[in-house]
């Protein structure tokens, strides 16, 4: 071996038990023998199949459960309760990721920006009447709120907020991509606090409604019209809009370019 193919390898680290036990668990889970609203064996029963300890399976569960796979509860005769995969797994992933280090709120947004796009191109070509009706049915919601005087206080934020949220889920559900209406869904919940307070911040609330509302209608009329690359530049304008003064200085020029290259 030559000298400087040392750094190609590294000790290996013993897997515990417990990791393999929660590994096939898992696998279980992603192939779909374990269901949504399936149980799993009591504990005592794992203890017997897998030949573990106690404590073995019950560090299994714990690391389940912090995944969002199972809800486990100590001494219930029943087993855990199988969650599997939801939007609420990757939107807590992404929730962390916006507090972290590893990516920045101005690269989340973007994210969303490039969902949004192809979500709204997709939904112009896809959508049926239903799928219209529930965008309607949102933005009549919305305009609910404004018309309340402009929904001020924390509840009537949040239900607008939430308003929007099912906006863009009735769109990336129209779509026809199952895995982007997961994932708009999931990004859209982790910076739904920034739309919050960004709302909360403003000195005219009603008015900032209103012009969310008028960007809602002329998205849905969009998509109505069969008219994808307008539905696209809406959503990546408007997402421009929101958050370009609110995102890092240093990722602002992320948003700007995913206008300006289309």
């Amino acid at each position: 071996m030559a000298a400087d193919d040392t750094d190609l390898f590294r000790p290996v680290t013993p897997v515990r038990a417990y990791q393999r036990v929660a590994e096939q668990i898992e696998e279980r889970i992603l192939s779909g023998d374990l269901p949504p609203g399936a149980r799993l064996p009591a504990e005592r029963e794992l203890v017997n199949r897998f030949g573990v300890g106690r404590s073995t399976v019950r560090e299994a569960l714990r690391v389940l459960q912090s995944a969002g796979l199972i809800r486990s509860r100590p001494g219930d005769p029943l087993g855990a309760e199988v969650l599997g995969v939801s939007p609420d797994n990757l939107s807590q992933a992404l929730g962390r990721l916006t507090r972290s280090s590893v990516a920045t709120l101005g690269e989340l947004v973007q994210f969303r920006m490039v969902l949004d796009a192809e979500s709204n191109r997709l939904a112009a070509r896809l959508h049926d009447d239903d799928d219209l009706a529930r965008m309607r049915e949102q933005i009549t919601r919305m305009e609910s709120l404004s018309d309340a005087g402009g929904g001020s206080g924390p509840t009537a934020l949040h239900a607008f907020s939430e308003a929007d949220a099912l906006f863009h889920r009735a769109i990336a559900e129209a779509s026809g991509n199952s895995l982007l209406g997961l994932c708009a869904r999931a990004v859209h919940e982790a910076v739904v606090d920034v739309i919050e307070k960004k709302i909360a911040g403003v000195t005219d609330t009603t008015a900032w409604m209103e012009r969310s509302i008028a960007h809602h209608r002329e998205v849905l009329a969009a998509i109505s019209a069969g008219d994808g690359p307008s539905a696209a530049r809406l959503g990546r304008s408007a997402l421009h809009e929101y958050y370009a003064d609110h995102v890092e200085p240093e990722t602002r020029e992320l948003l700007a370019a995913s206008v300006e290259d289309h």
